[in-house]
């Protein structure tokens, strides 16, 4: 049996035997689930959601009304019922560089959602960018005032979406993709490298599920230049002009492949002769999911999106020195304070930030990291119930605003906004 298969049937089975509590979404590969979940909390849960707070709250005595926090306070929150949907997912940020203003993209069953979070406090709804069918995955990412939509959904495509048009917007609205590209059906993910301007479509119906590269030089008008099918299903990925120690690729363009069972080093410069720089694998893998380079590009933190449900362990997260991007080694293995799953994080500076799903939002020092030290210094749990490794709760984080206001995607709770206190 093929492991994406296997890794399929296992999620699924977790989904039948919590849903009688949690509405448990497992973000999976490749599958066609475009059908509308359904919510099967028990109505003291349900209710708790429609009450937890939505406005400013400070965190005081390590909680901010309903939610545990630590270093932030609630902003505002607005919850799925608030977008007329019926569960989140993903989230990513665009600052709009004539006005100033920052916008939240929140990723929903049923379509994207706009935010202005300019004002944090007071956050305005500005509509939703549609989907014809529904799935529970869909990934967003931004280059040059454009955002960059892709989904499980069948038929889905890529929708581009010109987000200078939310200049204008007063009032909530229904918007429609500026372009559909249509040369491919469903995907998992798409990443975005804002320097060398390629977006990298992954785990689609092409080149085996690897990376489906597309030239962004014209926003409106993506065109597909190459593919990587070498190593077959990518389920994540992070692409950076290489700036690190290694001086072999400095300069490079160099990808980073969440591979299902390893990471896989890509040299992507030259997109008509991909080269393959290495790979590296790990003990007790569940499903090698996604990670994010140092700002140094000295080291790499993998999450494993099974390891959590398969031992029982807490929080897992491996960091490898790739110094010598030929030959990653493990360096050090983050444990955190729960045993809750981890899935999207990202670096800014000196720290990492994690959606931790049921455990919510976690803030790691990683500062010391050369000394094989990581310490957690900040939370907001956006999803207070409990902190087990179910696939509910926080599915992503968006650190990168220059408020240095965090968005937090919660599947159940809705959009949180939070900022350090």
């Amino acid at each position: 049996m093929k492991f994406k298969s296997f890794y399929f049937i296992t999620l699924t089975l977790l989904l039948l035997i919590s849903c009688a509590k949690d509405p448990v979404v497992t973000e999976k590969k490749k599958t066609e689930i475009t059908t509308e979940t359904k919510d099967n909390t028990d109505n003291d849960e349900t209710d708790r959601r429609e009450t937890a707070p939505k406005t400013f709250t400070p965190c005081e005595n390590g909680q901010a009304g309903d939610f545990p926090c630590n270093g932030y306070d609630l902003m505002s929150r607005i919850s799925i019922a608030d977008f007329k949907s019926d569960a989140g997912n993903d989230v990513w940020g665009w600052t709009d560089n004539q006005t100033g203003k920052e916008y939240a993209l929140m990723g929903l069953n049923d379509g994207t959602g706009f935010v202005d979070i300019t004002d944090p406090k007071s956050p305005v709804y500005l509509g939703k960018l549609t989907a014809s069918i529904r799935s529970i995955w869909r990934d967003i990412k931004v280059y040059r005032d454009h955002a960059y939509i892709v989904s499980e959904a069948a038929g889905h495509g890529l929708q581009v979406f010109d987000l200078t048009h939310l200049r204008a917007v007063t009032e909530e609205q229904t918007f429609q993709a500026d372009t559909h590209e249509s040369s491919f059906g469903n995907a998992h993910n798409i990443a975005i490298d804002e320097i060398s301007g390629f977006a990298y479509v992954i785990g689609s119906s092409k080149f085996k599920g690897g990376p489906l590269i597309f030239d962004l030089q014209v926003p409106k008008n993506p065109k597909q230049v190459s593919g990587h099918d070498l190593d077959k299903y990518t389920h994540d990925a992070h692409i950076v002009v290489y700036d690190g120690p290694d001086e072999k690729y400095k300069g490079k363009q160099i990808f980073v492949g969440s591979n299902e069972t390893k990471g896989v080093f890509l040299d992507v410069s030259d997109k008509s002769n991909i080269l393959k720089i290495s790979e590296f694998e790990y003990a007790q893998v569940g499903y090698t999911h996604q990670g994010w380079f140092s700002e140094d590009h000295r080291f790499f933190f993998m999450g494993d999106e099974l390891d959590e449900i398969q031992t029982g362990a807490k929080t897992r997260i491996l960091v490898f020195d790739v110094s010598n991007l030929e030959e990653p080694k493990l360096h050090h293995t983050y444990s955190g304070p729960y045993e809750a799953t981890d899935h999207n994080m990202y670096v800014r500076g000196d720290e990492l930030f994690l959606a931790n799903y049921l455990a919510g939002f976690r803030k790691i020092d990683i500062s010391q990291i050369q000394d094989k030290k990581m310490e957690e210094v900040a939370f907001f749990d956006s999803f207070p119930l409990k902190n087990s490794s179910d696939m509910a709760g926080a599915w992503s984080v968006y650190p990168f605003f220059e408020s240095k206001v965090v968005a937090i995607s919660d599947m159940q709770y809705g959009l949180l906004l939070v900022k350090p206190n």
